[in-house]
């Protein structure tokens, strides 16, 4: 009996957490949209103004990477549907963004052209690439063992726990370049007491807690049990 009601206080907690992910997702993507929109003159991937190219990169590497990896780590506990169907789902979301994430890696390279600015000297720059690179091996390896042409049942049993821990960690790097890129933007900007510099801080924020409560919710899930 007892076990019985720790084990739905258990999955209560989680849910209530991955609620909590998706509400701090949502806000930061309305943030990230109020700041560019409102305050740093829209984004266009082919305007002749470069600050509208640029911002095509903060927007899909939020938007685009970071919270379609979340989304996608949580697909097995907010997908009402069988577990391969979730899994189908994780696969073509973490695809998504690894779509997108090109595209806003590729609008920063275009700034940077039309600026004739240097690349990858940053260390927001360094750590960004560096966790896009091991996304796509890390999707890769997981559409090899688990989709095509799909390793033994034992193998992903084995690896399995591997392949989530490596998306918890990429995740966490993903925020790192996030929250990186937000501290140099508001740098170049010069920003100091006004209404963008909140904005940003908000969103900064907003952008580490839905990481913190994707890894809580996906750690509390049953997430780890690929067949």
């Amino acid at each position: 009996m007892d076990y019985a009601i720790s084990r739905e206080v258990f999955w209560r907690t989680a849910s209530r957490i991955t609620v909590a992910a998706h509400v701090f997702g949502i806000l930061a993507n309305v943030l990230m949209l109020i700041w560019l929109l409102h305050y740093r003159e829209g984004l266009d991937l082919d305007s002749s103004n470069p600050y509208r190219v640029f911002n095509v990169h903060p927007f899909l590497m939020f938007f685009g990477f970071i919270f379609l990896v979340g989304e996608a780590m949580m697909a097995y506990k907010t997908v009402a549907a069988e577990r391969q169907v979730q899994k189908y789902i994780h696969m073509f979301l973490n695809l998504c963004a690894l779509v997108l994430g090109i595209v806003g890696i590729h609008a920063t390279f275009k700034f940077h052209d039309k600026m004739n600015l240097l690349d990858m000297y940053s260390l927001h720059s360094w750590i960004g690439i560096g966790a896009f690179c091991l996304f796509i091996l890390q999707w890769l390896f997981g559409f090899s063992l688990f989709v095509f042409p799909k390793a033994s049942a034992v193998t992903r049993a084995r690896l399995s726990h591997w392949h989530v821990l490596g998306g918890r960690a990429l995740l966490y790097m993903a925020i790192c370049a996030a929250l990186t890129g937000l501290m140099q933007k508001f740098t170049f900007m010069q920003l100091t007491n006004n209404r963008e510099s909140y904005v940003i801080n908000f969103l900064a924020l907003a952008i580490l807690l839905f990481g913190v409560t994707v890894d809580i919710s996906v750690s509390l899930g049953r997430y780890g049990s690929h067949n």
